[in-house]
């Protein structure tokens, strides 16, 4: 039976943030660049302005066309080779996303099957061997192995088993 790995899509599969900041950069007239971000979000930069930041996330096209993460789409269609993978988004966060990201995971990862998409709230409902995440508090609750994939809000963070690119995914796990 071949071990499954969970995979998180945003800031993982899906280059989040250049698009996010250039939204929130354009709106306000600022010049914050990724740099800034490293050990937290932007919302955490610009606490007076945080519903306006997510409301960017809330707009139902958001994900549609973001940039896809480097290496992303050939370590993955390794991956599917050895292992179960699924991709596990924490959609009910933003439930207007749903179609956008499923939009764009069968745009860039066409290989993936439809049952091995998951939108979810919670993630400790996910039964699987690792989870490749950037946010390390889905591990609290998760049974396998978490793999903290690193993006600038998580850069500070230690104690955990931690990724740094999708090449480093490979070596990994094959």
């Amino acid at each position: 039976m071949k071990k499954r790995i969970a995979i998180d899509m945003d800031e993982v599969m899906a280059d989040f943030i250049p698009k996010h900041l250039s939204l929130y950069n354009t709106e306000y007239n600022d010049d914050i660049k990724i740099a800034d971000l490293h050990g937290c979000t932007l919302e955490s930069l610009r606490p007076e302005l945080e519903d306006k930041i997510k409301g960017y996330i809330k707009d139902p096209t958001f994900f549609r066309d973001l940039e896809v993460m480097k290496d992303s789409q050939q370590v993955i269609e390794e991956l599917t080779h050895s292992y179960e993978v699924y991709i596990t988004t924490a959609a009910m966060e933003y439930p207007t996303s749903f179609t956008a990201k499923y939009e764009w995971l069968k745009e860039h990862f066409p290989f993936l099957s439809d049952l091995n998409i998951v939108f979810c709230g919670n993630k400790s409902i996910i039964r699987a061997d690792y989870l490749i995440d950037d946010n390390s508090r889905h591990f609290k609750t998760f049974e396998g192995q978490g793999i903290l994939y690193t993006a600038p809000h998580n850069i500070h963070e230690s104690g955990v088993v931690r990724v740094n690119n999708w090449k480093e995914v490979r070596s990994y796990f094959l």
